[in-house]
């Protein structure tokens, strides 16, 4: 009789379990705070590396602020950090979503080494716009263009990470040119409507490596919470 009980009482637990609103709280509840720690960490490293790469281009006397909007020691406006650690962010998060969403997952080259060297190749990208002298700006916007493209084909290859990244950074490079019109600061010799001509293809770049970083985020993500369902 108690077998009998037992076996009646176990598949209706597991499947009143499984219907409760509990479980599904809780479900909800894991993602959100699984995607807020996704969202801050990215934050974090989209301000250190707005932080580093600023630094390379108010060194090479590239960028101007103004004496009143100084709030760093690093010699930058104190929103720019902040305003790309969001963008930073936002990036990470909807490259993985747009891959669910357009069915085209990324298969290529996933691996946190080659996130790594992803970064390390934006930085180099960076510092080659900040200390290599090119004869004129079209040489350097072209060489830099290049660079560009050749880390997307490197670490992406996908046509999701490469329409966002051209999208993104056209949006970007409008917005920066409104804050130049507005005086927010400067460039020096600008060549492209107040700004430098090479600026798109720097936002393009840090897209793609953002964009990596997301999507490895997620993938880890992913995997830690298939291994943790097995073992329950």
């Amino acid at each position: 009789m108690s077998r009998t009980l037992t076996a009646m009482s176990g598949p209706v637990s597991e499947e009143s379990q499984r219907g409760s609103p509990g479980a599904l709280v809780s479900v909800i509840s894991n993602r959100t705070s699984n995607l807020l720690a996704r969202g801050a960490l990215l934050f974090s490293v989209g301000v250190f590396l707005a932080l580093v790469l600023n630094l390379l281009q108010v060194q090479r006397n590239v960028t101007l602020f103004p004496p009143d909007v100084l709030g760093s020691v690093f010699s930058s406006a104190w929103w720019v950090p902040p305003c790309c650690g969001t963008a930073s962010a936002l990036i990470g998060l909807l490259y993985p979503c747009m891959d669910r969403r357009l069915g085209e997952p990324h298969r290529f080259k996933r691996e946190w080494s080659s996130v790594m060297r992803c970064v390390a190749v934006f930085v180099g990208i960076n510092h080659a716009s900040a200390k290599v002298d090119f004869a004129n700006n079209v040489q350097l916007s072209l060489t830099l263009a290049a660079l560009s493209i050749g880390l997307w084909w490197t670490f992406d290859r996908s046509r999701s990470g490469f329409g966002l990244g051209v999208s993104i950074a056209l949006l970007a490079t409008l917005t920066t040119q409104l804050l130049v019109y507005n005086g927010v600061f400067q460039y020096t010799s600008p060549d492209f409507l107040y700004i430098r001509s090479w600026l798109p293809c720097i936002f393009f770049a840090g897209v793609i490596t953002m964009g990596n970083i997301g999507r490895q985020l997620a993938l880890y993500e992913y995997k830690f919470l298939q291994e943790k369902s097995h073992q329950d």
